[in-house]
């Protein structure tokens, strides 16, 4: 017997039945959820990191989920936090220049 205790996707339970195995499930409740969907979306970080190419793609797609999922506990939708994203890179910024901040000078410093 192997011991998961994660969040998995909706199809996992079948697939494993499909392969001739039983899952041991059950419902998680609101605050479970939210719990596990943090852990969830570091064990997605974790994978993104790992893969590489398309690999990376599929991941990035898998945290994107977890992302969704997390939005809709803050009864919002990934279009939300995309438009706030778009927000902010207006606001401050993207990544485009590729600026890495080593350090800041204090007044006294300079």
């Amino acid at each position: 017997m192997e011991i998961y205790n994660k969040l998995v996707r909706d199809n996992i339970p079948d697939k494993i039945r499909n392969n001739g195995e039983e899952p041991i499930t059950r419902v998680l409740d609101e605050i479970e959820f939210k719990k596990a969907l943090e852990a969830k979306l570091g064990e997605e970080y974790q994978e993104v990191l790992e893969a590489t190419g398309k690999d990376r793609l599929k991941e990035l797609a898998d945290m994107l989920e977890v992302m969704k999922y997390i939005a809709i506990l803050e009864n919002a939708t990934l279009d939300d936090v995309i438009a706030i994203a778009k927000e902010k890179s207006l606001k401050i910024g993207a990544f485009d220049q590729k600026i890495f901040l080593e350090r800041v000078l204090t007044k006294k410093e300079k």
